[in-house]
Order: C-alpha cells, then sequence, then structure tokens
C-alpha cells in the first residue's frame, strides 16, 4: 500500500505504541482507589496524555470509568471507540517476549494487546494525527472514546451512555477490515448445580477464550491420566497436577479450538459416572462448539451460526458451577434460547443464572457509513471482499450507527488473546492509511 497521508507519523506511531503495551492494563477491582485498579487507570491517562500532546481537547472521567479526546467542530459526532484494557498475559512461560514490552520481530510487533486493541487504536489515533499534520480541518467533532472495561463487563461504556453525548455514526478499531456489519448478541452464565465431596476443580478461565489448560489434583492421578490416555487427550504433569492440554481461540470461533475443561470433564466421567456435571456436559456440550443437543441448528445469513464456549468448571462442596461465553445470531429469539438451556441444565439438578448479556449489533450494507468505509478500503486496498458478520462483541453495539472497522487486514493472522499476540508491522501501517483516509472522508474539509 502506497502511504500518501501517514509516512510521516509511522515512527511516531510505533513508538507510543511501545509506551502503551508497557502498561499491564489487565482488570483488577481489589483496588479501592479506581474502578478496574491502577494499570488500567495509568493506561487511561498515557493515552489522555498522548493525545493532548498531539493537540487533541481530553476528558478524563472523575470516577476513571473512560476518557476521550477530541478534535474539530460542528454538531455531528464521529466516534472511535476504543479500549485500552487487555486480557491477562497467561503461561508467560510460554511467551518468547515479555508480553508488556513490545519487541518488533520478523516485521512483527510482539505484546500483549498489539492486536486488541492497543495497536489499532493507535493506527486510528495517528491516522487523524497524518491529517492535522497536513492541515486537514475537521467540519465535525472527531472524539476517541477510550473505554477500559471491554475484556469484562462493560461498565466503562454503559457509565459513557448514562453522561456522555451519543454518536452522529463512527467506528471500533477492533475487528477486521473491510468492515463488520452485524454482530452477534453475547450472552455470558452460569449453569449451577450440586457439589460433591469427592473432588475439587477449580479451573476459572475468561468466558471469551476457549480454555488452553485444565488442571486436576486429587488422590486419582494416576486414573485420571488413564482416561485421557484412553481418550487420546494430551495432558502434562506441572507442580503434582495434570495439565490438561488444548488449542486456545477466542470465544466467537469457540468451534476452531480445543476445549481442555471439556476434555478434562469428560476423563473424569468415566471415574465419576454419577457426577451430574460431567454427565451435562458430555451429553449436552462435547467438543463441537455449537451445544447442538441442547439448541439444535440456530443460524441466520447475517451472523452465522449460535457458537458456544464452555470456558469455566468449578467444583467444591457447596456447588458446580459451568461458565458459559453462547453468541446468538442477531435474528434469534435469546428468551428462547434461554429457556431451552434452563430446562436441558434443569435435567441434571442444574439451574441457569445469567452473568451479562448484550445486544447484537445490525447495520444495513445500505447505509452512508458502510458506502464510505467500504469506498475507502477497496480504493486503497483493491479488496473487493464483502463487508462481514461476527460473533465478536466490540463497542460499535454501544452506540447507534456504528460499525467495527480493522484493524486486521485481509491474511492477518488471528493472534488476539493469545500467547505471543502480535500484530505485523506492514498491517499496524497499512490500517493508520485506511483509518487515515476514512476520517478524512467521514469528518474533514481538503486540506
Amino acid at each position: 500500500m502506497e502511504y500518501t497521508l501517514t509516512s510521516k507519523v509511522q515512527s511516531q506511531a510505533k513508538a507510543v505504541l511501545k509506551d502503551w503495551i508497557a502498561v499491564p492494563s489487565v482488570c483488577d477491582e481489589t483496588d479501592d482507589k479506581t474502578p478496574f485498579g491502577r494499570h488500567i487507570q495509568e493506561a487511561l491517562e498515557i493515552a489522555l496524555d498522548t493525545c493532548e500532546e498531539l493537540g487533541f481537547k481530553t476528558f478524563i472521567d472523575p470516577q476513571g470509568y473512560y476518557g476521550y479526546a477530541e478534535i474539530g467542530q460542528g454538531e455531528e459526532l464521529l466516534a472511535i471507540l476504543c479500549h485500552l484494557d487487555v486480557v491477562p498475559a497467561e503461561d508467560l512461560v510460554e511467551w518468547t517476549h515479555n508480553p508488556f514490552e513490545m519487541v518488533e520481530s520478523d516485521g512483527k510487533l510482539y505484546g500483549r494487546g498489539t492486536q486488541d486493541d492497543k495497536g489499532p487504536s493507535v493506527a486510528a489515533l495517528y491516522g487523524v494525527k497524518a491529517l492535522m499534520d497536513q492541515g486537514y480541518e475537521f467540519n465535525k467533532r472527531v472524539r476517541f472514546i477510550f473505554g477500559t472495561d471491554e475484556e469484562t463487563l462493560w461498565r466503562c461504556m454503559a457509565r459513557y451512555g448514562e453522561i456522555e453525548e451519543q454518536a452522529t455514526y463512527g467506528f471500533a478499531p477492533d475487528s477486521a477490515f473491510p468492515l463488520t456489519y452485524a454482530e452477534k448478541g453475547l450472552l455470558q452464565a452460569y449453569l449451577v448445580g450440586p457439589g460433591s465431596n469427592d473432588l475439587t476443580l477449580n479451573n476459572d478461565r475468561a468466558f471469551n477464550a476457549v480454555p488452553a489448560k485444565a488442571m486436576y489434583q486429587g488422590d486419582k492421578m494416576d486414573a485420571v491420566k488413564a482416561a485421557l490416555d484412553q481418550l487420546g487427550f494430551e495432558y502434562t504433569e506441572e507442580a503434582r497436577q495434570i495439565v490438561v492440554l488444548g488449542k486456545s481461540v477466542h470465544a466467537k470461533d469457540a468451534y476452531e479450538g480445543t476445549n481442555a475443561v471439556i476434555r478434562l470433564a469428560l476423563a473424569l466421567e468415566k471415574l465419576f459416572p454419577e457426577n451430574p456435571a460431567f454427565k451435562l456436559i458430555k451429553d449436552k456440550f462435547y467438543e463441537t462448539g455449537y451445544a447442538k443437543p441442547i439448541f439444535g441448528e440456530v443460524e441466520d445469513e447475517m451472523s452465522g451460526p449460535l457458537t458456544v464456549n464452555l470456558s469455566k468448571l468449578i467444583i467444591n462442596e457447596d456447588e458446580s458451577r459451568i461458565g458459559l461465553d453462547i453468541r446468538i445470531p442477531v435474528t434469534a429469539d435469546k428468551d428462547l434460547l434461554v429457556d431451552q438451556l434452563a430446562k436441558a441444565a434443569a435435567e441434571y439438578d442444574f439451574e441457569y443464572q445469567e452473568f451479562d448479556y448484550l445486544n447484537s449489533l445490525y447495520v444495513p450494507l445500505d447505509s452512508p457509513l458502510v458506502n464510505t468505509l467500504l469506498e475507502v478500503y477497496r480504493d486503497l486496498t483493491g479488496d473487493m471482499t464483502e463487508p462481514i458478520s461476527s460473533g465478536g462483541a466490540t463497542f460499535a453495539r454501544t452506540m447507534p450507527n456504528c460499525v467495527a472497522f480493522g484493524a486486521q487486514t485481509k491474511g492477518a493472522a488471528v493472534t488476539e488473546h493469545q500467547i505471543d499476540e502480535y500484530i505485523s508491522v506492514e498491517n499496524f501501517y497499512d490500517a493508520m492509511e485506511i483509518y487515515a483516509h476514512a476520517v478524512k472522508e467521514l469528518a474533514s474539509d481538503p486540506a
């Protein structure tokens, strides 16, 4: 791609991204001085400081839930919806580089958040900076909104929505090009049932990632290993516990992963055949990522099939708790699906408990926003790929007339939430150029 707008800001953007990656902005609710922990607060302050230095007016929520940076004038507001929190960098020994020290190697920028979502946020920010440097005037207000709670409960945007102005239109740089016009509904829930005096499990991983590991520690180590061997499931022994191995992917793509928690449950079911949690998992979930024994075939043309990620399995004397992340097609009836799930769980003496729900996103393909963004992308890349639907959840769904726009380019590896997360330098620079042209078309006068 020819960088007609952004070539002079590329090195600056890369240096700023390195600073942003250095902050381990993982949610920590144990700090009573900030809503999501001192590192997320630090990340928010650093981002706003960067924006101030670039010439933006900034605002930080007094309680620390969100901040924004704005340039331009006019009644209409173009929102660029970013988030600064990241998922934990687990299994540090398996990372090639320190996840919070950005390293450039073989044309790739490694670090937690390089792809989700600090890298795309910096690319969009410096796309606008390139326009400012070249004398473009903004006939609309361009507002970067920085959320801090995207990887958990979106409380940052809930607070923003209660207090602040809504966008005229906008985009979230938190998906893939060309753009995402439909996002499935996101339901996170627990199935809670009887406890057990025979074993204890504490596999409590993030809802939104297929678990790559599941642990067992107890007095049946040899029997568990035998069951895993019989099933052909890979495992290791670490610190006097069995670690069942899988493959982690984002929950929206659960069918592409290998679920270590389900694999452990299938092995334990052979040893504890009357345990209702293991029976429920074996009968209704197994490894497909769709839970068709519960829901049947649920799919629509706009957004694809319903997917299910079983991410948590916790068993103690008091209760058993199964955590689910369910991505619901745009046209599906959420209440009907919940009823089906609750009835299936009740067969095993489990009850349904909703944890969180986000409505789906749908912006018509013939909308002016979609047409403008798609034209910009196609003119720059020559790629005529059609807009996509996604099981992912981005901040685009928090406001009307917003879509997810980049930053993953065609053919780029998807590394978000994974060990050795990275964005290629080419992808980073290409996204910056695309964002510059997009904002130029949406919100600026000729230079």
